[in-house]
């Protein structure tokens, strides 16, 4: 029966890269139809695929609809005004171009330790399609270093929602894991990122132009370089003070406050209305401009979010279906180390059901019961083995995929050889340094 799961979800996979690739039917019928072989040949019940796929679709875009709206407000308001160029030029100017890949990854790694994944990718690649404007340069060049950045932060490092159910499940202490994660991501950021990109963008020139954000200035001047960078922040310093909160004594409803409007829609929509103002009307821009700018960004979301929806439907299928637990108990009977385990079954759930933080908690679960009863097991080493198998292999049943995808204008194969291989390389190198770590500590 395991086998016979393994064989029709690859079955299923192969329905959406022909459905995109060869019948050119859209990302969204294709992850439809293939979710519902999926659910017909596993044998769910009739009655219940239906309902399984409406939840996965809701659950994806209940978290995500508003921050990709909102973000993309933020991003054509910045494009528009002349503030992502503003930024775009003070990247060049003190960096040089030689070195904006390096300046991207930090922008990434820093970004995404107090932000989702999407919410990173939704705040920094306005900027980076600027840059791209700009310099004239591939875009995989400035992208994917931030796009790593992003990435290996949100699998490995607290307070991520992964990492942080894997620190509760394994019962691990969270400031070891935090300072190892923090070691243990720069190298694995470093070599998928700048170094990776260098060598890519030589091999694969995208066909496709970043499709949301297309630059123009729709204000008579330029805003200043430090209200720019203040728009684009402001999201991040939110979100931050709200990580920071639980650790400070503040009195009555001030804890409440900051972690509502830390929130990722909250936010964002404070910085939309701060956009408004600083980058809009202090621009010249009137009412009526502003209006009809972001019923022009917000048209292209749709097809994203339509996407996004059916490949969350997608994941919801493959766990109704029982593949992730296939994999589990398949894994379970093998003999092997407790870090390379967690690393193989989180990775196999990852595969299976294309979300990271499903994998890293569903994996977590798994192993912990079998480790309880070992001795010398390093638990914070756990949690990032665990987390770096959850990043592996990300194809088309991962959101981030369709993501990267529609953003960067990339085609099917495109987004496989970049985007696929940086997480893949993301996973192996974390999980590396990780095995190299638990000889010392």
């Amino acid at each position: 029966m395991d086998i016979y799961l393994l064989m029709i979800t690859l079955l299923a996979i192969v329905i959406v890269i022909l459905g995109v690739a060869w019948w050119k039917w859209h990302a969204f019928i294709s992850l439809t139809v293939a979710s519902l072989f999926l659910a017909i040949m596993s044998g769910l019940s009739m009655d219940k695929i239906a309902v399984a796929y409406e939840t996965g679709v809701g659950n994806v875009l209940g978290h995500l609809v508003g921050i990709l709206a909102l973000g993309t407000i933020l991003g054509k308001l910045m494009s528009d005004s002349g503030a992502g160029m503003q930024v775009a030029e003070f990247f060049i100017r003190v960096f040089g171009i030689k070195k904006l890949p390096w300046a991207m990854l930090i922008a990434g790694f820093i970004i995404g330790i107090p932000v989702f994944f999407d919410v990173g990718i939704v705040i920094l690649l306005p900027l980076v399609i600027s840059i791209h404007k700009t310099t004239k340069q591939n875009i995989l060049l400035i992208a994917l270093p931030v796009i790593a950045g992003l990435s290996i932060v949100h699998g490995l490092v607290p307070p991520h929602p992964g990492a942080m159910t894997a620190i509760g499940i394994y019962n691990a202490d969270i400031g070891k894991v935090l300072i190892y994660s923090l070691i243990i991501s720069l190298p694995a950021a470093i070599i998928a990122g700048p170094l990776f990109a260098k060598f890519v963008h030589k091999h694969v020139i995208p066909k496709g132009e970043p499709q949301l954000i297309r630059v123009s200035t729709a204000s008579q001047k330029l805003p200043g370089t430090g209200i720019s960078f203040f728009i684009i922040l402001l999201p991040v310093l939110l979100m931050i003070v709200s990580v920071l909160t639980p650790y400070m004594s503040l009195p009555g409803v001030l804890p409440k406050f900051f972690v509502f409007i830390g929130s990722p829609v909250i936010a964002l929509l404070i910085a939309c209305f701060a956009a408004f103002y600083f980058l809009g009307i202090r621009q010249g821009m009137d009412k009526n401009v502003i209006k009809k700018l972001t019923e022009e960004c917000l048209l292209p979301v749709s097809s994203i979010i339509l996407i996004i929806g059916a490949g969350g439907g997608f994941k919801q299928i493959l766990i109704e279906s029982g593949v992730g637990t296939s994999i589990a108990q398949m894994s379970e009977h093998l003999s092997l180390s407790p870090l390379v385990l967690a690393f193989m079954v989180a990775g196999l759930i990852r595969i299976a059901t294309g979300s990271a933080t499903v994998a890293l908690t569903t994996a977590a679960g798994i192993v912990a019961p079998i480790v309880q009863h070992m001795s010398g097991v390093n638990l914070e080493l756990l949690v990032i083995a665990t987390g770096a198998g959850s990043l592996m292999f990300s194809h088309v049943n991962d959101a981030g995929f369709w993501m990267v995808k529609e953003y960067l204008g990339l085609t099917v194969k495109e987004t496989f050889k970049t985007w696929t291989v940086l997480e893949t390389l993301l996973s192996f190198i974390a999980f590396g340094t990780a095995l190299l770590f638990s000889m010392f500590v």
